[in-house]
């Protein structure tokens, strides 16, 4: 018998050995209640104008940008991420293929080039339809939005980190050193390129040039290895493109930061954040995302990725982002401790929203401890007519002034100062100043307290909403509502989540 070449390209010389079997209709080994039907479903009903308007042409047969998105959503529901993978399932799987309704399967190029071309720019949009296919069909509440937070690590390498700071210093200290350089150069080969000691970077590159011409001109041999002596004018362009070299790439790094204090150079949207553990089980810098979600009736409606380290500064983006698209305001928002700050009670009041934000110190207040600490101004006597805060030993801390204080994203708050001048000579100052090796030392300093008023009658109100039966029931709901979506994302996706 004759061996066929196991090398060659097409394997199907032998397949007149199988017998073809009907029914050919795949839909009719696919169960009724399989969730591809209800996706697929769902998709045909969806205004996807938005999307088709991303391709110059759609090309005859092959999968239409409607199929490619029942893929791609398919794929993430089967914790399918890989394009490669998914290219497989398109060629094996029997949903895949109801999907694709005779089309030939798209190749791994074809999908990532439709994920981040196609599907990137109209995301938002796709999920606001739907949000609003689940609203039409009473699935969620349209007024309780619970909202939380989490860091989850990118793919990238840990120690790619470029601080933004670290560049921007370096950048400086190049700086100073180009003008000294220049200098010397135009002393060493007469020549003029520094106008009023002022540097840009396109005086350097007439430098070069100049530098280049003389290379040329007098005939110029550089050489490399050990043992081989340089001339000036190598080491001086050497010097001059290591400087150039330089140059660019701070730029660019400050320009890929932004507004961010730092980023990965193998992902650099990725911004690197406090985790609370690594290997050790301590808090370690890592490249993340500040993933945030919110929440109704156990349906993930909005969702947002961003730089922030906390969450305090990014509620206000979070509720912008799904105002502008979904035009819809929920009335009441939950969220934890580490959303409370004054900007967002006084955003979510002109809102006309509720908050229910717990407070940071709400749990450590019941504590005896903190009961008992006499350098908390919650533990001193105030006397609203005249302004003052009395502390333990009867000693009145005036108001001495006002002060603004600006947040990182630009809120001012103001403050009230408020200051005891009697405090020489009592012996419980060091339980009621705190840090006794500051300076001036502890003899010679005065109790002394900032205070937001706005804040405080902002956070009182929020206190006793979160008291009331209708908060703790929705307290209790937000652990089920949004640490369910979390816990979703980590097991059953895989993502490593802190």
């Amino acid at each position: 018998m004759q061996i066929t070449n196991l090398t060659q390209k097409d394997y199907t010389t032998r397949g007149s050995l199988y017998q073809l079997k009907l029914p050919l209709n795949i839909e009719y080994i696919i169960p009724k209640d399989d969730a591809v039907r209800l996706l697929s479903q769902v998709v045909e009903e969806m205004d996807l104008t938005e999307l088709y308007q991303t391709y110059f042409r759609v090309r005859k047969n092959q999968a239409t940008p409607r199929q490619m998105l029942k893929i791609i959503l398919y794929a993430y529901m089967n914790h399918y991420f890989s394009s490669r993978k998914i290219e497989t399932a398109c060629k094996r799987d029997v949903n895949f293929m109801y999907i694709l309704e005779g089309a030939p399967a798209p190749d791994y190029s074809t999908i990532a080039r439709f994920r981040s071309l196609h599907f990137a720019p109209v995301s938002e949009k796709i999920m606001v339809q739907m949000t609003e296919f689940l609203a039409q069909n009473g699935e969620l509440s349209l007024e309780n939005l619970f909202i939380d937070g989490t860091k989850i690590e990118a793919a990238a390498n840990k120690y790619s980190f470029v601080w933004k700071k670290s560049v921007t210093k370096n950048q400086q200290k190049l700086l100073d050193k180009i003008p000294t350089f220049i200098l010397k150069a135009e002393n060493d080969f007469g020549i003029k390129i520094l106008c009023k000691n002022i540097v840009k970077i396109h005086y350097l590159k007439r430098l070069r040039k100049k530098l280049k011409k003389i290379e040329k001109d007098e005939n110029i041999t550089f050489v490399h290895g050990a043992g081989k002596r340089k001339s000036l004018l190598q080491k001086t362009l050497e010097q001059l493109d290591e400087y150039l070299w330089k140059l660019k790439k701070y730029n660019y790094y400050i320009h890929i930061a932004g507004d961010r204090t730092s980023f990965s150079k193998t992902d650099h949207d990725a911004t690197f954040i406090r985790m609370k553990e690594d290997a050790m089980k301590n808090g370690q810098l890592k490249p993340a995302y500040n993933t945030q979600f919110g929440t109704d009736a156990e349906y993930i409606v909005w969702i947002s990725a961003g730089p922030q380290c906390t969450d305090t500064t990014i509620l206000i983006p979070f509720l912008e982002g799904l105002r502008r698209n979904q035009r819809r305001i929920y009335k009441n928002i939950i969220a934890d401790s580490g959303y409370k700050s004054e900007e967002n009670y006084v955003y979510l009041e002109e809102s006309n929203q509720l908050a229910f934000i717990k407070p940071s110190n709400y749990e450590i207040s019941k504590t005896r401890k903190y009961k008992t600490d006499i350098s908390r101004k919650e533990n001193m006597t105030y006397n609203s007519n005249e302004d003052v805060y009395i502390c333990i030993n009867g000693k009145k801390l005036k108001v001495c002034g006002t002060k603004n204080s600006k947040n990182k994203t630009g809120y001012v708050s103001k403050k009230t100062c408020n200051t005891s001048k009697a405090c020489g000579g009592c012996q419980l100052k060091s339980k009621c100043i705190k840090g006794i090796n500051s300076n001036p030392p502890l003899e010679e300093r005065t109790k002394h307290l900032e205070i937001s008023k706005l804040f405080q009658e902002k956070r009182e109100k929020s206190l006793k909403r979160i008291l009331s039966y209708e908060e703790i029931a929705l307290r209790m709901n937000r652990s089920i509502h949004s640490e369910g979506a979390f816990a979703e994302v980590k097991q059953d996706m895989g993502f490593h989540i802190m």
